[in-house]
């Protein structure tokens, strides 16, 4: 039995890494939050995209809002895991602060499942670093872009921009694309198309940190 048990194991782990290698050069075809759409009925909507077909502004504005310190971090924003444990700490649970990097939020939509148990942030944090150490910073971001969610069955910037604004994310202006990424901490909440109150509140905030990183030579190296 043990023998077998390492067996498994072993399989285990060649497989995942294989995997992880493989979707660093190949796009994913489905994942669990994607199938988990089309179960509950809410569609499957997504074409992947190369980073160089989407818009400059669509990188820099979910950079802008979901991750400033991505270029230069590790996978981990250390020093905002610890303003969110504060912060859920003063809470008392009342409500929930995250503090997910891109890496961390590729690394949950696409190897893992939605949720906040601990033995899933565990993988989290596993996954996050295997693809920060496998892949590029620009591959993340790409990935990310494509499999994220951006509203009730829309996956990826590409079915965002045709979704709300009837034109390809190559040709998403500013704010169109600060909308977006306006939404992501809860897309199917916070709509985009009719403007929730929270993203109509949001995208100019995120407009001002886009113009804020708009030539930062360490962000420009990764989204031009």
């Amino acid at each position: 039995m043990l023998r077998i048990i390492k067996k498994v194991f072993f399989f285990l782990l060649i497989s995942h890494l294989a995997y992880i290698v493989l979707i660093r050069f190949v796009d994913p075809f489905i994942t669990v939050t994607q199938v988990t759409s089309i179960i509950e009925g809410n569609g499957f909507k997504r074409k992947h995209l190369s980073l160089d077909e989407m818009s400059t502004a669509a990188k820099l504005a979910v950079i802008a809002s979901e991750d400033q310190l991505f270029p230069d971090h590790n996978g981990f924003d250390i020093k905002g895991i610890e303003r969110a444990l504060a912060f859920n700490k003063k809470k008392k649970g009342k409500k929930i602060r995250g503090a997910s990097t891109i890496s961390q939020q590729v690394a949950k939509n696409v190897f893992l499942w939605q949720g906040r148990s601990w033995f899933r942030k565990g993988l989290e944090v596993y996954f996050t670093f295997m693809i920060e150490l496998v892949w590029s910073k620009q591959r993340i971001l790409e990935v990310y872009l494509n499999e994220a969610e951006m509203g009730k069955g829309i996956f990826g910037i590409e079915a965002a921009a045709k979704k709300y604004f009837k034109k390809p994310a190559s040709r998403l202006t500013r704010t169109e694309a600060a909308m977006i990424a306006a939404s992501l901490p809860n897309p199917v909440r916070y709509t985009v198309k009719p403007a929730s109150t929270y993203v109509s509140r949001k995208y100019p905030w995120v407009l001002r940190q886009m113009n804020n990183l708009d030539g930062d030579p360490d962000v420009m190296a990764i989204i031009r």
